[in-house]
């Protein structure tokens, strides 16, 4: 066995129907897509939905030669429904009426994909050198490995927040625990490309 670096992003800045990239959206991806020059990426993952392949793309078009691989574990769902108990009783309420204004199928399909994304994309990889891998995603699914990746409760994907072409990288090493190695890393990009996809509150 041997290690897997996973690097995750969130797409692009959206429109506001979501269906493109912005302008500024575009810029972010290709400005990620050449900071990777240098990572030894052997594959592109990215979600179903266009935003997530547009951004696939325009970062694919900054590297040599790395294959795209569209993906519906990569997708934007909810990946875990809890149980009021399972929540702080003081933001249990509110915790639960967030997630109640998502599409019933979001809600309902989102479970068992995200056990294919644990699957597919999480652990050490078969043979004897390692893989670094991107998957381009959403909010959701990229909160739900870093939860996974230290083993905290399932509820715990909620509050964990990323930036639109930000860079998040976990280590996946035989015999040790996954190590999160950056977590919403903004450097590739200009001040005016950073915190978009954030509430106005969490701009920092």
């Amino acid at each position: 066995m041997a290690t897997r670096y996973l690097y995750l992003t969130r797409h692009g800045e959206a429109s506001a129907d979501e269906t493109a990239l912005t302008e500024g959206g575009r810029r972010q991806a290709v400005l990620l897509g050449e900071r990777l020059r240098g990572a030894p990426l052997s594959v592109i993952h990215h979600g179903p939905l266009p935003r997530a392949e547009h951004t696939a793309r325009l970062i694919g078009e900054q590297l040599d030669g790395v294959p795209l691989h569209p993906s519906e574990p990569a997708g934007d769902y909810v990946p875990h429904l809890p149980q009021k108990q399972e929540l702080p009783p003081d933001s249990a309420g509110l915790m639960l009426d967030f997630l109640a204004r998502f599409p019933a199928d979001d809600r309902e399909r989102g479970p068992a994909l995200a056990r294919e994304a644990l699957a597919e994309f999480t652990g050490p990889v078969e043979g004897g050198r390692p893989r670094h891998e991107l998957v381009v995603t959403h909010n959701f699914l990229i909160g739900w490995l870093v939860r996974a990746a230290h083993d905290a409760p399932e509820w715990r994907w909620m509050g964990l927040n990323h930036g639109n072409a930000a860079l998040t990288v976990i280590r996946y090493t035989p015999g040790r625990p996954s190590s999160v190695l950056l977590y919403n890393d903004m450097r590739h990009l200009p001040a005016e490309l950073c915190w978009t996809g954030f509430p106005p509150e969490l701009r920092i």
